[in-house]
């Protein structure tokens, strides 16, 4: 599974999502190390996006993708899109936003002779790592302060594990990543269609005003719907934690 957010046309875009996962699954070290399959891949593709004549040089796009072998998820991502992970109704975010002001990528951007102005890498750009963009990077092999690079995560899935929300930015500008785990597992209590899962949640960033791009994608774990979440009551009285707050409110928003 995977999501694309291009930019400066549709070049970059277009030809990642044809390309990359042929890339992985072709790589030297797939599939015994498949981090090191994916991080080739990522570099394969923007390698590739460089030595085109017949594509857009200025074209750029941020990816994001999801991979499951067993009950072993890898997410890679370069760019803002997000993955989320539903477990028990409370968010999980498994990826994280690679913005020009994310405290970590201003400190690489500038160590390496680039600026952050207004949010935006070197006043053009509102991502630190994409594929493509070549006119803002050097030559090819040198080491840009616009990254390729993804970062990965790999989690072994749980039976709490119930589904994963992959989407762009144009989705997580609008809700909160719980926002989004309680609204998919609400609507899988009651139809348990993923498909119409990512449609209601395009809908309802359109409704919040989204002006950015909306692609979204709703994975489950188990054909099975989310289970009822059962709040025991007690009479004890006893603080909460952010977390268990988080878990609450997921469980109430499901099961209302």
């Amino acid at each position: 599974m995977q999501v694309f957010d291009g930019h400066g046309g549709t070049d970059a875009a277009c030809f990642v999502r044809k390309n990359l996962l042929k890339f992985i699954v072709e790589d030297m070290h797939f599939p015994t190390n498949v981090e090191k399959a994916i991080r080739g891949a990522f570099l394969k593709a923007d390698h590739a996006l460089a030595d085109s004549h017949s594509l857009d040089n200025s074209s750029g796009t941020t990816a994001l993708t999801a991979l499951i072998f067993g009950r072993t998820l890898f997410i890679a991502n370069a760019g803002d899109c997000r993955a989320v992970l539903g477990k028990r109704g409370r968010a999980v975010e498994l990826s994280r936003d690679h913005k020009p002001t994310c405290k970590s990528e201003k400190i690489r951007i500038e160590k390496l002779g680039g600026t952050v102005f207004d949010g935006y890498l070197n006043g053009q750009l509102a991502v630190a790592r994409a594929l493509g963009d070549w006119h803002m990077k050097g030559p090819k092999g040198s080491i840009s302060p616009l990254s390729a690079e993804p970062e990965l995560q790999e989690i072994v899935l749980s039976e709490e594990d119930e589904f994963l929300i992959i989407g762009c930015d144009g989705l997580w500008d609008v809700m909160t990543s719980q926002c989004a785990v309680s609204i998919v597992r609400k609507e899988l209590m009651q139809h348990n269609n993923p498909e119409k899962c990512s449609g209601e949640l395009v809908q309802e960033a359109l409704k919040r005003d989204s002006c950015d791009n909306l692609t979204v994608v709703v994975i489950c774990f188990s054909s099975n719907p989310p289970p009822q979440i059962e709040i025991p009551r007690s009479r004890v009285r006893r603080s909460i934690s952010l977390e268990g707050l988080h878990l609450l409110r997921g469980a109430l928003d499901s099961n209302a």
